[in-house]
């Protein structure tokens, strides 16, 4: 994985501040704070980390014992550290939705039409406060007067319209489809998991379920360019952060050298120092030894 990613680069942005919000109908979402400020950073530098947190969140949001207040501060940290997911343009058949007459979606988790107006669409994404766009046929226009975007928009400009878009202080991102996203990831690593840790023991039908499953696990390719820096590098350029993520995870789960495990104690993903590695820390190898040593004394 390491090797990998040695000499690539990528960017996206993220907020220093985010806040929770409800619309008029109740939906909680996670949004940019009004002071909050903008910055840039290289997903990629920290690949393997970014995974781990995203699959633990999402074996979080799996355990029905966490309560919501637990969950949203856990998605806080993950957003705060990595920026929103960026649904708006990983969702459609293209990162490129605003120059079509109407905005195309394969089937998904979150919205069930097919195709629907680019207003109707960026509504989903903007449920606050408007926004200066407005769209004609195939023509449309889109400004800004804050100058952080402003700034963004000069320093990204590789990036399309609909990207930069989702990094406005109005962009926001439904609570309900962040644990839905978080959940999915969860059910994929501990599915390629326990295919192969319980591969004997499963029936066909069981295999093929685990198949379907995986096969299930993808998105919309990111594209990449390469620039010559202190030597040829490829730059990855994500339309969202969300299939940024599924790509790094998608390399992790097939790599053969992936030291990515299952804590033998807690659960939890973890990065194996050593290929034998079972427990995520020696505190849970100690709190397992524990309890493995009180089984026998009860038997």
């Amino acid at each position: 994985m390491s090797n990998l990613f040695k000499r690539t680069s990528s960017n996206w942005a993220r907020y220093d501040k985010y806040e929770w919000k409800e619309d008029k109908e109740g939906t909680l979402y996670i949004t940019p704070s009004p002071d909050a400020k903008v910055s840039l950073y290289n997903p990629l530098k920290d690949s393997e980390q970014i995974v781990l947190k995203a699959v633990n969140l999402g074996l979080m949001c799996m355990d029905k014992n966490n309560t919501q207040e637990r969950l949203q501060s856990a998605i806080m940290d993950f957003v705060t550290c990595y920026g929103l997911l960026g649904f708006m343009t990983a969702l459609p058949t293209t990162p490129d939705f605003i120059t079509y007459h109407a905005v195309y979606l394969p089937k998904n988790h979150f919205i069930k039409e097919e195709s629907m107006t680019t207003e109707k669409y960026l509504s989903y994404f903007f449920p606050f406060d408007k926004i200066d766009f407005v769209k004609k046929g195939m023509e449309s226009s889109w400004s800004t007067d804050d100058v952080q975007m402003m700034a963004l928009i000069m320093t990204m400009k590789n990036k399309s319209q609909a990207v930069m878009m989702s990094f406005q202080k109005e962009y926001a991102e439904r609570y309900d489809w962040l644990v839905t996203l978080f959940k999915d990831w969860a059910f994929t690593f501990m599915s390629s998991f326990l295919y192969y840790q319980d591969f004997d023991m499963l029936d066909d039908m069981q295999k093929q379920l685990y198949r379907q499953g995986m096969a299930a696990f993808g998105g919309i390719a990111p594209t990449y360019h390469i620039e010559l820096l202190d030597r040829p590098t490829i730059v990855w350029d994500f339309h969202s952060l969300l299939l940024g993520v599924q790509m790094m995870f998608s390399f992790m789960l097939t790599d053969e050298k992936s030291t990515l495990r299952v804590c033998k104690h807690c659960g939890n993903a973890f990065i194996a120092n050593r290929p034998n590695s079972v427990f995520c820390s020696g505190k849970c190898k100690n709190q397992y030894n524990v309890y493995k040593s009180r089984a026998k004394d009860k038997e």
